[in-house]
């Protein structure tokens, strides 16, 4: 049946828009953006959720928990770090640069660092890094159970190096923060008792002195590396 032509025409309705489908992805995708611009604190589930247009129990249906949630960042970050071919000839000097790469990720996903406290990487990507640095420290000849240990004391220090700079938020400090922290924290050395605190004292310069934090993330990774050195089986 036609139309009257007196009858009102109805104004066509507005197409909704296509809600893109919720994935893993997406979540871990938003949660990391997140991660980065609110920190660690401001991701749960609800808050993901929330920022998805949607309710957790969606969430719950491509992610368990938090738990999950922090190691699907941990993996998703360890996605960026690059690591050499192993080289027996040069292998302590690239674990050196394989820690400094760690930490490198790291520092450009403030909060990952306290997501992965705790956590055993058990995603394929952070595996992969797990494999590559057995990789270097087999290329040096390291016992099996010294390489093992190894492979878990290196991301501890470096974790605790970057999950220290994001609770002080160090990429926030001016010159005149530094100076004023450090001073502050000399003379309170130096306020102790010489009686119960001689040697604190005594090295009061040195224990408030020594360069910018990467220079002390520089003096961790050389004992580490020349203790792991010292376990190397000889050749021949």
């Amino acid at each position: 049946m036609t139309q009257s032509p007196w009858q009102p025409i109805s104004p066509e309705k507005p197409a909704r828009p296509v809600r893109e489908p919720l994935s893993r992805e997406r979540i871990v995708d938003t949660a990391m953006r997140m991660l980065v611009e609110q920190g660690y604190e401001a991701v749960s589930m609800r808050k993901v959720a929330q920022a998805l247009g949607t309710g957790p129990a969606s969430l719950y249906a491509h992610v368990a928990n938090k738990q999950e949630l922090d190691n699907l960042l941990v993996n998703r970050a360890a996605r960026e770090m690059e690591f050499p071919e192993p080289d027996p000839d040069n292998w302590q000097e690239q674990l050196k640069a394989s820690m400094r790469e760690m930490l490198r990720v790291m520092r450009a996903y403030p909060g990952v660092a306290r997501a992965a406290i705790g956590q055993i990487p058990l995603g394929e990507q952070a595996m992969l890094s797990t494999e590559r640095f057995l990789a270097i420290l087999k290329a040096g000849n390291l016992p099996d159970q010294a390489a093992a240990w190894a492979v878990d004391l290196i991301p501890l220090y470096v974790t605790a190096v970057a999950f220290e700079e994001s609770v002080q938020r160090t990429w926030e400090w001016t010159e005149d923060d530094i100076e004023g922290f450090v001073s502050e924290l000399r003379s309170y050395f130096n306020s102790l008792d010489p009686q119960r605190f001689p040697i604190t004292i005594a090295l009061a310069g040195a224990l408030t002195s020594g360069g910018s934090g990467d220079e002390r993330f520089e003096f961790g990774i050389q004992v580490i590396t020349a203790g792991l050195a010292s376990l190397a089986r000889q050749q021949g």
